[in-house]
C-alpha cells in the first residue's frame, strides 16, 4: 500500500514538473532578455530534463499496474485486454503520426530552440502546433494500453497541461517574431486545422 501512494505522489510531483520543465524550455526569448544570449542553450538543457519528467510519468504510470491505489474504481476495464489495444491503436496510431510529422517538420527545433526559426514549413502551415495534438493523446493511449481505469481518468490531467504549454511558447514566439506570428495565429488552427474563405 505504502509503494502505492508513494507512485501516485510521484506521478503528481514528475507531472507538474515536465510542465514547468517544459514551460521554462519553450522561452528563450524572455530568457534572453535577462540573461543574454545562452538563453537558448539552457532551453535546451531544460528540454530534454522534460523530457526525462515525461519518461519518469510513463514509468509511474506503469509501476501503478503492480501497485493500484485503493480507489472505487476496479483495477481493470471490464472488457478483454485485446479490446483495449485496439482503441489505444485506433486512437495512438494518428495521434502518434501527427507528433511525428510535427517533429520531422520542426526539425531540430523541436529539441534545440533556435533564435532565427523558421516559421510556417510543412505541417506547420496548417496547424500550430501538431506535436503538441499529437502528443497529449498518447498519455491516455498508454493508460488505456495498461487497461487501467484510474489512469486512463488520470491522463485528462495533461490535456490542460499542453494547454498551458502551447500557450507559454505562443507568448514567446510571439516576442521573437512579433506580428509576423500574429498574423499566423490568425490565419492558422492551434490544434485543428482552419477552414479558410
Amino acid at each position: 500500500m505504502m509503494i502505492a501512494w508513494i507512485n501516485f505522489f510521484s506521478l503528481i510531483f514528475v507531472s507538474l514538473i515536465f510542465m514547468v520543465l517544459y514551460v521554462r524550455s519553450v522561452s528563450p526569448a524572455a530568457q534572453e532578455k535577462i540573461i543574454g544570449p545562452g538563453a537558448y542553450r539552457r532551453c535546451y538543457h531544460l528540454r530534454v530534463a522534460a523530457s526525462v519528467a515525461e519518461l519518469l510519468v510513463v514509468a509511474c504510470f506503469a509501476i501503478y499496474c503492480f501497485f493500484p491505489l485503493p480507489t472505487p474504481l476496479p483495477d481493470r476495464f471490464p472488457w478483454p485486454w485485446w479490446f483495449s489495444v485496439v482503441v489505444a491503436g485506433i486512437i495512438g496510431v494518428p495521434a502518434l503520426a501527427l507528433m511525428l510529422i510535427g517533429l520531422r517538420d520542426a526539425g531540430e527545433e523541436a529539441l534545440r530552440p533556435k533564435k532565427e526559426q523558421a516559421l510556417f514549413k510543412g505541417i506547420y502551415r496548417r496547424l500550430r502546433h501538431p506535436q503538441a495534438a499529437g502528443e497529449v493523446w498518447l498519455f491516455p493511449v498508454i493508460a488505456i494500453l495498461l487497461h487501467s481505469p484510474f489512469l486512463a481518468l488520470f491522463s485528462l490531467v495533461f490535456f490542460p497541461i499542453f494547454l498551458v504549454l502551447c500557450y507559454a511558447e505562443e507568448q514567446d514566439l510571439l516576442l521573437r517574431h512579433g506580428e509576423t506570428y500574429a498574423e499566423y495565429c490568425r490565419n492558422t488552427g492551434a490544434f485543428w486545422p482552419r477552414r479558410h474563405r
